[in-house]
């Protein structure tokens, strides 16, 4: 079974490097065909920034004073999750990801997942997770987008670390307003009873939950809670990128 697994998953590296030839993957940041095999082009290269150090311990935003150990956010705030990480400085990637959301550019996932496990994989296999869970859509949303970022990106990221993908553990029971559209207190009461555990045999008990943009951690918080009340422990977080600390 072992050696079967392997070869349909190399089956599936060549189906899709051979799409690649056919259809060239589009550049994440300027949205052009990239250079086959590369996911990005050469003078796009460098643009998206990672978060550098220091970082909050609790939610891994930069930290402009290095004498502190967390953002005023997390000192500010009891999150629910355990602890958590965003691979890009949001400003450097904020139209790539607007058009991974909203534009059909669900390819653009594979870049993202790459420069996480290659960056944040040391982390990731710290957590010893035993599943990845998407922070889910409103069904409503998934019908006009036709998928959710969060669960693309998710799939990216098992495929390339070998860990599976409970994409149906939580489900988005309630339609929500746009979380950019809101402040800190509107943001945390705008996702209160937002969330239900789509599955009753939950035996699951460390998970990352996984999402495009991490900004006060309301829908991470929101997710955990929800998680926990099923019975599992230990909740983390990975997003493609993540914004500043607040002043």
């Amino acid at each position: 079974m072992k050696k079967k697994s392997e070869y349909w998953k190399k089956a599936g590296k060549y189906w899709e490097r051979g799409l690649d030839l056919v259809f060239p993957a589009r550049c994440p940041i300027c949205d052009k065909p990239a250079p086959f095999p590369e996911l990005i082009c050469p003078a796009c290269k460098n643009k998206p920034v990672i978060v550098g150090f220091p970082r909050c311990l609790k939610c891994g935003k930069h930290i402009a004073d290095e004498r502190e150990e967390y953002c005023k956010g997390c000192r500010l705030t009891m999150h629910v999750f355990e602890q958590g990480k965003g691979l890009f400085d949001y400003q450097s990637v904020a139209r790539s990801l607007y058009r991974f959301k909203y534009a059909g550019r669900q390819e653009y996932a594979r870049f993202y997942a790459e420069q996480i496990v290659r960056k944040l994989g040391g982390t990731i296999r710290s957590w010893k997770p035993d599943a990845l869970v998407p922070v889910p859509v409103h069904f409503t949303r998934k019908r006009e987008r036709g998928y959710n970022q969060a669960e693309v990106l998710a799939v990216e990221i098992g495929k390339r670390t070998g860990i599976p993908v409970a994409a149906h553990l939580i489900g988005r029971k309630k339609k929500t307003l746009p979380q950019k559209l809101l402040n800190d207190r509107e943001r945390q009461n705008n996702l209160k009873r937002a969330f239900k555990i789509g599955r009753n045999d939950v035996k699951l008990k460390r998970v990352i939950i996984i999402d495009d943009i991490y900004t006060t951690g309301s829908t991470v918080d929101a997710c955990a809670e929800t998680l926990k009340s099923a019975g599992i422990e230990k909740v983390y977080f990975i997003t493609t990128a993540i914004g500043k600390e607040l002043l």
